[in-house]
């Protein structure tokens, strides 16, 4: 019986040991800068030592990211680098050149849960699936003006329109987030609502301006690289704006 007491307690210790080294530990400022610059989006536990708060649940959450590059530092020469005074938990993003940063002294409920939530809205990439948790992290971010592919996932001519779209997306670094929409979802359809479109008119291009909290829906047709990218232009240039202006003005001329 001793026996299986001390094996059962090795296992856990060897398990943990496991998960920690399965983390890469950042030791100076050109290692952080070298793992955030190779992913679109990174996340830095910065903890003191692996007796502080929150490092398990950092561990635990950051093991069901996986998709999440993540690693730890306990540096403060990095620490400073990014502005770091106290244990943090930081998310980097290529897309909107963005850093989110989670004091842990500051969350009065810390479990491996919450974190899960805190990385999945702040998962922002450069091109981002529309759901309930991305679209959080999605109007917070301080690009407002987002570009919608708006596809049946469901259809075949959806996978290449996504790699045209993906590939364009970084042109707009810090000036327009890419989001997929899938139409064949039904939890999207007020998205769809919203730009006047049922699933049948798809696939669509739209932009949406949070700040003005107006929209734009790029005439039907094929959707090439080129057309996107004078759609995308035309907004950043203002002529979309002047053209729903001219619209406005003359609707109110009719009345």
């Amino acid at each position: 019986m001793m026996f299986l007491v001390v094996f059962s307690l090795l296992t856990v210790c060897v398990s943990a040991e496991d998960q920690e080294s399965a983390f890469l530990r950042l030791k100076d400022v050109p290692a952080a800068e070298a793992f955030i610059d190779a992913a679109e989006v990174a996340v830095i536990g910065f903890f003191e030592t692996e007796a502080a708060h929150g490092y398990k649940e950092f561990l635990a959450a950051a093991k069901q990211m996986e998709a999440l590059p993540a690693a730890l530092c306990s540096e403060k020469e990095v620490w400073a680098k990014y502005g770091i005074a106290s244990d943090s938990i930081s998310i980097f993003r290529k897309a909107d050149l963005h850093q989110e940063h989670l004091k842990l002294s500051e969350v009065k409920k810390l479990d491996a849960d919450g974190l899960v939530r805190f990385m999945t809205m702040n998962n922002v990439r450069y091109v981002t699936e529309y759901n309930q948790a991305s679209a959080v992290g999605l109007f917070q971010s301080e690009v407002k003006t987002h570009v919608l592919l708006l596809a049946d996932r469901g259809r075949a001519q959806s996978d290449p329109l996504q790699e045209r779209f993906r590939d364009l997306a970084q042109k707009y670094t810090g000036k327009m987030l890419f989001v997929l929409v899938n139409g064949g979802e039904k939890s999207n359809a007020r998205v769809l609502e919203y730009f006047g479109l049922k699933s049948r008119d798809l696939p669509r291009i739209g932009i949406y301006d949070g700040t003005l909290d107006k929209k734009w829906l790029m005439p039907s047709g094929e959707i090439t690289t080129e057309r996107v990218q004078n759609f995308c232009d035309s907004f950043l240039d203002g002529e979309l704006q002047k053209q729903k202006e001219a619209e406005t003005t003359e609707d109110k001329t009719e009345l």
